[in-house]
């Protein structure tokens, strides 16, 4: 079964982390505040859902793109890896390409290794 969630990113494979949209009225994914850019109520709300779904990949997605905004690059690797330690999940993107929940941790992770380079 494909899990349907929706990604922001500006383009793939750019530095910009992937960000879940909430299928329901209430924020549970923290994408609205990511997107409205208080990435402290994001963190509060991802963390909270964290504790009832903890291995869901949209929600280690989120909160490695908020703990990278944040400066904590080693906080967001673990959550990109942790993504990847789990079973793959299709995730449909705002252009209609699906993508993988491996697929969005590799190019994260994989653009963070760039941006390191090229300091």
């Amino acid at each position: 079964m494909r899990k349907t969630v929706l990604f922001v990113l500006a383009a793939l494979g750019a530095a910009t982390p992937a960000l879940a949209v909430p299928s329901a009225p209430v924020d549970r994914t923290g994408y609205v505040a990511i997107a409205a850019g208080d990435l402290a109520l994001a963190e509060h709300r991802i963390v909270a859902e964290r504790r009832i779904y903890p291995q869901r990949p949209e929600l280690m997605l989120n909160l490695a793109s908020v703990y990278h905004r944040t400066g904590r690059e080693s906080e967001a690797r673990a959550l990109y890896a942790a993504v990847l330690d789990r079973p793959a999940v299709a995730m449909d993107l705002p252009s209609g390409i699906v993508m993988s929940s491996h697929d969005l941790a590799n190019r994260a992770l994989s653009a963070r290794l760039q941006q390191i380079a090229t300091r």
